[in-house]
Formats: structure tokens, C-alpha cells, sequence
């Protein structure tokens, strides 16, 4: 036990002392929100500073695109963004499609007066059924644009068909508009919480807080046996334990590591997560609607069961390859399948209770992950977490014995990677 506790220690202070494991326990939080924010960012911008001609050959959509307003909080919920520059032409009784020659070859003009879109409206926009729209844009899949002003256009020409036949078209408005939907969970105590786009971030957030670190630290252990065994330094060791503490050691300590980061962001977030709860108290939000607190009991829980299922296969393949080429070639296809609950999350968030869901939730590998996606958004019944929690530690169980015998043999075997065969023999001979 002392040998043990020796590797563990080591592959612990090794890896905490490292400026990158500072550096990424410090800042990972932040670029993980800038990689997801730049995104939407980019996207709220992406019309900022565009300059865009309109083609109108009705010559009647004048109003759908001149800004009534100079600020986002005044202005009506469908009008065009303020930083949409348009420039109107009125096309009528002429060929919208000629008019918009010349104004084409500003697209691609290195001027002050390019452009960025051009949008030709037919003149038949009102009553042909065949009547379509075009826009020129330097990128073909410019579908904000597209959409801003192909909305724009059709509200313009909505209106105009109710007033050709006589109706209101604000009237109308009023008595077509939506009726907002709230979605509320019914807990089976009874109590309501809201709050299902909050939910379904934080479903994801934290998924990949259990994903991630485990991904991370699986390949350390993997590279770190590697390098052992082409520096030699594993026979030393070999010499002096049993090859099942030198597994336990390596993948106790580095669950250390991913632990203490973990916890390290944990912290963090429940620091902001109560600044934001009192103010948002204090504005009078029920801030646990959205979170509840067992889910800090479950995190733990499901991020060992699942880091301790990716590491065992990773330990296998650092002890069977002899290079990180032929590591990486092993494990890609083997992560892909271990990668199903994160490609299948949307299912498991939206749908938590459908049969699916429920048998990944039951199931070894991907137990973890996926009930603890369950546990976030709904409440599944006590028997499926405790299950859960059993089948995931008899797996554990399971890879560590086939892991310590394959590892015993693989270890001390150098030269061409062993088949699968191969693999058998060990697990008989070991």
C-alpha cells in the first residue's frame, strides 16, 4: 500500500506543478464561455456596418426598409437592425432585374460605395404565385441576411394584400398574435419550477464538465505509460511493485488532478452562482427553480464513475501500444463510441424520460454521463439513479480486472501492437 500511495503522490505533485494545469485551471472556465459567446456575438454583429440595395419593382415596399427609429430600444421588435444600411431603389414599371445590373458590380467593387447584398423584389410580388425573390451577396450562405430582409420584404407585402382587400392589417395583427409559452417541470412533490432554456445551458455545461477533464486526463495516463515504457522506467518500477498498484497508483492520482481542478471550477462558479442568486433574490427570482441542490451530490458522483470508465481503457491503450501514433490510432474509433451521450445530449436534455434515454442511463459506459444529464432536467426515479450508480461500478470493476491482467503482460511487451487475439491470450495468460 505504501508503493501505491508513492505513485499516487508522484503522478499527483507531477501534474498539479505543471504551469499549464495552472494556467488552464485558472482561465479554462473563461475560454470555454468565450468559445460559446463569440459565436453568438458574431452572430448578433454579423449585420453590423452592411451596406445593402433593394430592388422594389412593386415600388410599394418604401417603408418595410426605412428605419422609423435610432436606438434597439425603441425600435419595433420587426424592423430592420439599425446598423442595416439599405439603400431603396423604387423599380416600378421597369425591370427590377435590369435596374439591379448595375448596382451588381458594386458587390465586388474595392470602392467606397460597395456593396454587400443586393435584394431584387419582382414586380408580380404581390399576386404571382411564382414570384421569387433574389438576393446577391458575395457569400452564398449569408442567411442572416437573407432573412432579415426577406422578412422584412414579406411583412411589407402582407399588409399590402390585406389592403388591396379591404382589411386591417393592425386589426388583424391584433387578433393573430401569439399567446407566449412558458415551460414549467412539475416535480413529483408537486412544486413547479421554470426555467427550461436555463436548464437546458446548464445541462450542457455541466455534461461537459464531466466529459472534458475525463478526455483530458485519460490521454495523460495513456502518454504517461507510453513515455514510461520507451524510457525503460516502467521496469524499474515493475521492480519493485505488482504492475495492478502501479495501475491503481497512476489512475488514482490522476483522478486527483481532475478532481481538484474540478473542484477548483466548481468553486468559482458557486461563487458567481450566489453573487447572481442574491441579486437575482433580490430582484425577487427564485434562483433554485433553475438549479436544484442535489445536483452538486450527483456532479461528483457521476464525474468518478464516468472519468474512472474513460481512464481504464485509456491505461489499455498506453499499456498495449508503444507509440502515440498507435495509441491514437487504437482509441479514435473506441472515443467516438464512448462519445455517444455527448452527441446524443440534445435527445437526453429535451427528451429525458423516452425509452432511449432511459436504456443509455441503465447501460455500462454510458451510464454515467447520460443519467446525470437526466438528474439535471428531470427527476427519474430512485431505482434508475441507484442502478445506474451499481452498473457503472461493477464496469469500473470489470475494465480495472481486464485492464491490471492486460496491462501486467503489455507493460513489458514492446514491438508490434498485439491483435486482438493477441489480447486474449493476456487476459488468459495473466
Amino acid at each position: 500500500m505504501r508503493k501505491l500511495f508513492a505513485v499516487l503522490k508522484r503522478e499527483y505533485l507531477q501534474a498539479v506543478r505543471k504551469k499549464m494545469f495552472i494556467f488552464m485551471t485558472l482561465f479554462f472556465p473563461v475560454l470555454m464561455t468565450g468559445v460559446m459567446a463569440l459565436p453568438m456575438m458574431l452572430m448578433a454583429n454579423s449585420l453590423t456596418g452592411k451596406q445593402v440595395a433593394v430592388i422594389d419593382g412593386t415600388g410599394q415596399l418604401r417603408d418595410a426598409f426605412v428605419k422609423t427609429s435610432k436606438t434597439p430600444a425603441k425600435r419595433p421588435q420587426n424592423e430592420l437592425p439599425v446598423d442595416l444600411a439599405v439603400e431603396y431603389i423604387d423599380a416600378n414599371a421597369q425591370d427590377p432585374t435590369a435596374v439591379a445590373k448595375s448596382y451588381l458590380g458594386r458587390l465586388t467593387s474595392r470602392e467606397n460605395d460597395k456593396l454587400d447584398a443586393v435584394l431584387v423584389i419582382p414586380g408580380d410580388a404581390f399576386d404571382g404565385e411564382k414570384a421569387r425573390m433574389n438576393l446577391y451577396s458575395r457569400a452564398a450562405t449569408d442567411f442572416i441576411t437573407q432573412q432579415a430582409l426577406g422578412s422584412a420584404a414579406n411583412r411589407s407585402i402582407y399588409r399590402h394584400r390585406l389592403i388591396a382587400r379591404g382589411i386591417d392589417p393592425d386589426s388583424l395583427d391584433k387578433l393573430t398574435r401569439n399567446v407566449p409559452v412558458d415551460a414549467v417541470q412539475l416535480s413529483r412533490s408537486g412544486e413547479q419550477k421554470k426555467g427550461g432554456e436555463l436548464n437546458f445551458v446548464m445541462g450542457f455545461i455541466l455534461a461537459a464538465l464531466v466529459i472534458i477533464p475525463s478526455l483530458i486526463y485519460g490521454l495523460e495516463i495513456m502518454r504517461g505509460i507510453i513515455q514510461e515504457k520507451t524510457d525503460r522506467v516502467v521496469e524499474v518500477l515493475i521492480s519493485s511493485m505488482s504492475p495492478r498498484q502501479l495501475l491503481i497508483g497512476k489512475i488514482t492520482g490522476v483522478a486527483l488532478v481532475g478532481l481538484t481542478q474540478v473542484t477548483v471550477w466548481i468553486l468559482a462558479g458557486t461563487g458567481l452562482a450566489l453573487y447572481v442568486g442574491t441579486m437575482a433574490a433580490t430582484a425577487g427570482v427564485n434562483v433554485m427553480q433553475f438549479l436544484r441542490p442535489i445536483v452538486f451530490l450527483y456532479f461528483p458522483i457521476f464525474f468518478l464513475l464516468a472519468y474512472f470508465t474513460f481512464v481504464c481503457i485509456y491505461a489499455i491503450g498506453g499499456a498495449v501500444c508503444n507509440s502515440e501514433k498507435e495509441a491514437q490510432q487504437l482509441i479514435a474509433p473506441i472515443s467516438m463510441v464512448m462519445m455517444l451521450p455527448w452527441f446524443l445530449m440534445f435527445v437526453s436534455i429535451t427528451n429525458p424520460d423516452a425509452k432511449m434515454s432511459v436504456a443509455f442511463s441503465l447501460s455500462p459506459v454510458f451510464g454515467p454521463i447520460t443519467m446525470f444529464v437526466r438528474t439535471l432536467v428531470s427527476e427519474p426515479p430512485v431505482w434508475h439513479i441507484l442502478l445506474s450508480i451499481g452498473v457503472s461500478i461493477a464496469t469500473i470493476f470489470v475494465f480495472f480486472y481486464v485492464t491490471a491482467k492486460i496491462f501486467r503482460v503489455g507493460i513489458l511487451s514492446y514491438g508490434k501492437r498485439p491483435t486482438i487475439p493477441e489480447l486474449w491470450r493476456w487476459l488468459k495468460v495473466a
